[in-house]
């Protein structure tokens, strides 16, 4: 990648007005080459329109954008790639049809022959360099619908690396990263800057912007709210200006008490992810057991095979001290199991549906009437939850679709909360949340603890998993290598027991 000498990027006063709602409000900064910004602020602060403003997809209603000397009252997407501006974006905009390599250089492969064909070896040598500089074990020819979530994360990286960029925004770029892959992907984002390459960093992870992060922008309703230069950058410096009060994300208390009932036993599972593999814990009413792990230690395929998704080649799986038998969604649920995806948006939720219908999938027939859905039992029921879970939705008709990431997690555990579950399997409960929301959701949590609930909780934030858990199970390929109890949390003992 060469160099991008003479990058400079200037936001003027810009603003977005939507009907009812003002997006951006006069924001102004600046972006120098080789500089890193981060940009904080939580759900609904303006990131994602200010994103969009910058490739292309929104127009501003007001202001002016200059670049390299060049001023524009909006951008299209081609000025936008032409002046090497690329995105890391947290939700994937990948096609699972195609390898690894078509996904990278998507429009712009390479050809050969009379007739033009696409030459898939020049592309496999073209990728592999890339893959191999962040580090990614997936081959040019795999396909992305074989990719875990957090490998297609390293791929949306590839990608917007492949273009030769001047401008990398990266959007929750480690929100499926382990701590190994997230300390390669900041070692590349030194790399980059060393480059001459601008970076705008948006992370809900404050320590990862703290790291890397040369300047830091704060947004709170559409506005720019302060600037934080590198040595003034700090935790508490970052929360402050997100959201203009103190808030401790950690602060959930822990349950130090003796767990006695089991709630959820999986004794010697091997799953169809990893035949191989021998999978054992326990959960107690009343706990929060982290499952800690790097990218394809299996936990998420645990998750999947103990609610019934996915088979399960051999082992027990006891609920409550009911052997599951079937092997189902339908005998988990039954028996007080619900599983909260990792990808809420396709797996956890139907976001163009409305919060109402979303919140009443799992039980049909509870607000259903002759085989036909009471809308009022509905509507009820999805008001019940809104206020349990202090969901920020005014009318429950409005579609998932238009809620901040942390109110569609609380979305997303609704659904399962009116069923009255005895364990609930969070798999990364937090991913591309903000720091206010991750506080309440941890305070659900607790608070589902203190009512005797079970919780597994599968997370790639080592930070969570410590701050959170009450024990913490550690898998490698499958199997269970260790459990730690809270004098032993740290680190560097999750790491070791993660690489077997």
């Amino acid at each position: 990648m060469g160099a991008a000498q003479g990058f400079d990027l200037q936001l003027h006063q810009i603003t977005k007005v939507y009907p009812g709602v003002v997006a951006l409000d006069d924001v102004s900064f600046r972006i120098g080459a080789g500089e890193v910004v981060g940009l904080i602020g939580e759900n609904g602060a303006g990131k994602s329109t200010l994103m969009k403003v910058l490739g292309g997809v929104v127009a501003p209603s007001a202001g002016s954008i200059t670049i390299s000397g060049r001023t524009y009252s909006c951008l299209s997407v081609q000025q936008s790639f032409d002046h090497g501006i690329a995105f890391v974006h947290q939700e994937l905009n990948l096609f699972d049809n195609l390898s690894v390599a078509a996904n990278m250089l998507l429009g712009r492969e390479i050809r050969s022959g009379r007739f033009g064909l696409v030459d898939e070896g020049a592309m496999a040598r073209a990728a592999q360099p890339i893959l191999d500089r962040i580090g990614a074990r997936f081959k040019p020819s795999d396909m992305v619908a074989g990719l875990a979530i957090a490998e297609q994360q390293l791929l949306e990286i590839a990608k917007a690396l492949s273009m030769n960029a001047r401008l990398v925004i990266m959007d929750e770029p480690t929100s499926s990263l382990t701590l190994s892959e997230t300390s390669r992907l900041l070692r590349i984002i030194a790399d980059l800057k060393a480059q001459g390459v601008s970076v705008l960093f948006i992370s809900h992870r404050l320590s990862e912007v703290q790291q890397c992060a040369d300047r830091v922008v704060a947004l709170r309703d559409g506005r720019v709210v302060g600037h934080l230069d590198r040595d003034t950058i700090s935790h508490d410096a970052m929360i402050q200006l997100m959201i203009g009060r103190e808030i401790s994300v950690w602060n959930v208390g822990r349950n130090r008490s003796a767990a006695s009932q089991p709630a959820l036993e999986i004794e010697n599972v091997r799953t169809q992810a990893y035949p191989e593999g021998k999978a054992n814990l326990t959960v107690h009413a009343g706990e929060i057991v982290g499952l800690a792990g790097l990218v394809g230690a299996g936990r998420t395929e645990l998750a999947r095979a103990v609610f019934g998704l996915d088979s399960v080649h051999s082992g027990t799986i006891t609920l409550a001290g009911r052997i599951l038998v079937d092997h189902s969604p339908h005998e988990a649920i039954a028996a007080g199991l619900c599983l909260v995806p990792e990808d809420r948006k396709a797996q956890g939720l139907i976001i163009d549906f409305p919060v109402s219908a979303n919140i009443s999938l799992p039980a049909l027939d509870a607000v259903s009437s002759h085989g036909f859905i009471d809308r009022r039992r509905e509507t009820a029921r999805a008001l019940e939850q809104r206020d349990r879970l202090s969901i920020k939705v005014q009318d429950v008709d409005r579609a998932v679709a238009e809620l901040s990431g942390g109110n569609q997690q609380k979305v997303a555990l609704g659904k399962w909360l009116a069923l009255d579950p005895r364990v609930i399997i969070f798999d990364e409960p937090t991913r591309g949340i903000d720091v206010g929301s991750k506080a309440e959701i941890y305070a659900l949590m607790r608070a589902l603890t203190a009512r005797g609930v079970a919780i597994l909780m599968i997370s790639s934030d080592m930070e969570e998993v410590i701050s959170v858990s009450d024990r913490i199970v550690v898998m490698c390929r499958g199997d269970v290598t260790g459990v730690l109890e809270p004098p032993c949390f740290s680190e560097q003992n999750v790491l070791t027991l993660a690489v077997g």
